[in-house]
């Protein structure tokens, strides 16, 4: 029965039909239990490698704190003093046996955002690869390089600065195939009412990734040396490889423990939303308004997310004065809020659409909204209260929370618009969102030579105002029904 405030709903534009994400016409199979299935095995899996996909990238944000010179940092950065120094009770006594680098700030921005020269490399190849031979072995040797190459990390430094960067870079070569593979393989077993659910679980792995391996990596470098960092995390990405590699399988049909009853509900679920087009339509995808849409907000959401994930530590050392050991606890709180709201946000997003009759897009446009501009308002708060140190993490923290919300809305928006391209419009997509983490970091160094106040003020304001922007565009332009590029008839169908 359709639910009462079903007239109320705000449909697709021009496409008021679009009320219901179930295909119509065609036969469904009963949906199959979500306990132990092999959909949400996947999607717990796929958590864990998003964990590590993240925990393998931020820790050179808390590492470097304690990589750098100290006189170097008081030098080059010109520490700021305007906030009185912040302590706790007397800690024990830090450890200092890690070598440190004579690193000023320009060259710890290009450090930090050198990841990012690999990451955009391999976005799109990554989609149209995953599209091709499946999303399993790409996405599984993908985090593989990437945990091997952080083992010589190092090394790396010791050798140099440029080393250090050049295996950083492999890092991202390794790490830019994994999420338009992962978005390749939901399209094969994500039914169209459950899309919200499954993607939250898996992508929420990445926030879990920061959550627990920024406070991880503080505690290490306090107590032991930074190098343990890289070792302890390539060491555990290699074994969830293994995991990988083992349980997973690329389509619901070659899955071998699947149960007949599941196979069938995710199969007829997609039946009519699957191109069987064996080319790919890159002419009217690359004109598609609803793409450019997506590739907008997520730029724009990527600019705040990235500048805080790679910066706050340096933040919370630099002017709000938290010593490396609170530092990574702390930085960690923001990253919590964000996980449980993108795991909260996927349930909610699927019950509007499944229970309550909502449209898709007003529900991608909704928690888009809220994902994006909640964050601004927040960020631009945090800016502006000054040296108080518990309202500073309390706004970082909404900030960063409301945020999880967007794993709702634009960033699953490709599976609804083509499902059968998924991982090659994401390629798309994160190749633009790249950007903001290759230049963020070196602008807001560069906007920052004395770490004041008012510098940071200006930083987190142009991220909120690019933020902003992003969600009125996609607002403005984006869709929620299958184009008619991305099915063989070209009719495309609501979902």
């Amino acid at each position: 029965m359709r639910s009462p405030v079903h007239n109320l709903v705000p449909h697709d534009g021009d496409e008021g039909t679009d009320s219901t994400p179930l295909l119509q016409g065609s036969r469904q199979a009963e949906a199959a239990p979500g306990c132990c299935s092999a959909r949400y095995n996947l999607a717990v899996l796929a958590c864990f490698g998003f964990f590590i996909v993240y925990a393998l990238r931020v820790n050179l944000s808390v590492a470097l704190v304690d990589m750098i010179d100290s006189n170097t940092t008081l030098v080059e950065n010109s520490t700021s003093n305007e906030c009185p120094e912040h302590s706790v009770t007397p800690n024990p006594l830090h450890n200092q046996t890690g070598k440190q680098y004579h690193w000023d700030a320009e060259t710890q921005g290009w450090i930090l955002g050198s990841f990012f020269y690999g990451y955009i490399i391999t976005q799109i190849p990554g989609g149209y690869l995953a599209r091709k031979v499946g999303g399993k072995l790409l996405l599984g040797f993908g985090i593989l390089g990437t945990a091997v190459f952080t083992l010589f990390t190092p090394l790396a430094a010791d050798l140099g600065v440029g080393y250090l960067i050049a295996v950083r870079t492999l890092e991202g070569l390794g790490e830019g195939v994994t999420f338009p593979a992962m978005h390749a393989m939901w399209s094969s077993w994500a039914p169209p009412l459950e899309r919200s659910k499954l993607l939250s679980i898996s992508y929420a792995g990445a926030q879990l990734g920061t959550v627990i391996s920024l406070p991880l990596s503080g505690v290490i470098c306090f107590y032991m040396d930074w190098i343990y960092v890289f070792y302890l995390f390539g060491v555990i990405g290699i074994f969830w490889f293994i995991l990988w590699i083992w349980l997973v399988s690329d389509t619901p049909e070659t899955h071998r423990t699947i149960t007949h009853s599941e196979k069938e509900y995710i199969v007829s679920s997609l039946r009519n939303q699957l191109s069987s087009q064996k080319s790919v339509p890159w002419i009217p995808m690359l004109k598609s308004l609803p793409l450019f849409a997506i590739v907008v907000a997520h730029f724009s959401y990527n600019w705040t997310f990235y500048t805080l994930l790679t910066l706050l530590p340096t933040y919370m050392k630099e002017i709000l004065r938290f010593n490396i050991q609170e530092n990574g606890f702390l930085s960690a709180v923001p990253y919590f809020g964000c996980w449980l709201c993108t795991v909260l946000s996927g349930q909610a997003a699927d019950n509007l659409r499944a229970k309550w009759n909502f449209s898709t897009i007003f529900v991608r446009r909704i928690f888009s909204l809220v994902g994006m501009i909640g964050p601004a308002v927040f960020l631009v708060a945090a800016g502006f209260i000054g040296c108080d140190y518990s309202l500073a993490i309390v706004f970082l923290t909404i900030s960063t929370s409301l945020g999880g919300f967007a794993s709702s809305g634009f960033s699953i928006n490709h599976l609804d618009i083509a499902p059968s391209y998924a991982g090659i419009l994401l390629g798309i997509t994160n190749t633009f969102a790249t950007i903001p983490g290759m230049i963020g970091p070196v602008i807001a160094k560069s906007l920052t030579p004395n770490n004041t106040i008012k510098e940071w003020q200006t930083v987190f304001c142009i991220a909120a105002a690019i933020n902003v922007f992003g969600a009125m565009f996609f607002t403005l332009f984006g869709k929620g029904e299958v184009q008619s590029w991305a099915l063989s008839d070209h009719h495309g169908h609501r979902n």
